[in-house]
């Protein structure tokens, strides 16, 4: 069984993320002045825009996965007051194996060793159109928009209003997914299945409040690039390296590492 972490090289998936619909991705209430908005997005500290962290899609991704490959052995890596439990491998060599913790990632459990992440997921920030756009509309809030909501006690008919903030539809952000090729033998299944889960994910939503409208948005995929560490030494950027154009083509970036197959299975020691 290989376990041993062999960089072959790495496969760029980039793009935008669009809107659809009213996007909320919650930032922390514990700064919030008297006044505010009840629920706030989360925003760049420096710029004071909006963006999506990196880890709210790859948490999406990872769950939307998991319930797809009927993963249903989880374990609790909550708190007593506060359990979560999600799929993760107890140890390395069981991630390795694993479709869900060899893209995912795992943390070991009863001595067992952790399995860094394949997949990199970048923090998600608007396009360069998208920030002119929102500096532009007139809504009080920068870049962003209220919606309000009102429940009703279905017995004392109360009223319970309250604002969130939300990224207005149509906004898109640039994003950028990095899968580390560590083993050709398991590329095809890993990148199938971050494929399942983007599409899955459009069908879904992001971020809170999904059942009430939110979140809904599209990949829209620019380029698909696979460069080999050769690629990466290369200065003429030719060898090694090849972009697609749509996900139809993935076979290409399959071809451009198989020659590396032999070498996975061959990792070199350190030489004393």
């Amino acid at each position: 069984m290989q376990t041993e972490r062999i960089l072959l090289g790495k496969v760029i998936i980039s793009g935008t993320l669009e809107c659809l619909t009213g996007l909320h991705i919650g930032a922390s209430k514990e700064n919030m002045e008297i006044g505010a908005i009840d629920s706030p997005v989360v925003r760049d500290p420096v710029t004071r825009e909006p963006y999506i962290p990196g880890s709210s899609l790859k948490g999406k991704l990872r769950a939307l996965l998991e319930k797809a490959l009927c993963l249903i052995d989880r374990r609790d890596i909550g708190t007593r007051n506060n359990p979560v439990k999600i799929h993760v491998c107890e140890d390395a060599a069981k991630a390795h194996n694993c479709q869900l913790c060899r893209i995912f990632g795992s943390t070991g459990y009863n001595g067992g060793k952790n399995f860094p992440a394949r997949l990199i997921v970048r923090d998600l920030r608007l396009t360069a159109e998208s920030r002119d756009k929102l500096e532009d509309i007139d809504t009080g809030l920068q870049y962003t928009e209220w919606k309000f909501e009102n429940a009703i006690d279905r017995i004392t008919s109360a009223a319970n209003p309250r604002q969130l903030e939300r990224v207005p539809r149509g906004a898109e952000f640039d994003f950028e997914l990095i899968y580390n090729v560590e083993d050709v033998n398991q590329m095809k299944e890993d990148i199938e299945n971050i494929k399942l889960a983007i599409s899955i994910t459009e069908a879904d939503a992001l971020g809170g409040h999904g059942s009430r409208g939110y979140g809904k948005v599209k990949f829209n995929i620019k380029g698909i690039a696979g460069k080999t560490i050769e690629g990466f030494k290369d200065k003429t950027l030719v060898i090694g390296n090849k972009t697609i154009d749509s996900v139809e083509r993935i076979k290409d970036i399959y071809e451009l590492f198989q020659n590396k197959k032999t070498e996975s299975q061959t990792p070199v020691a350190a030489s004393t």
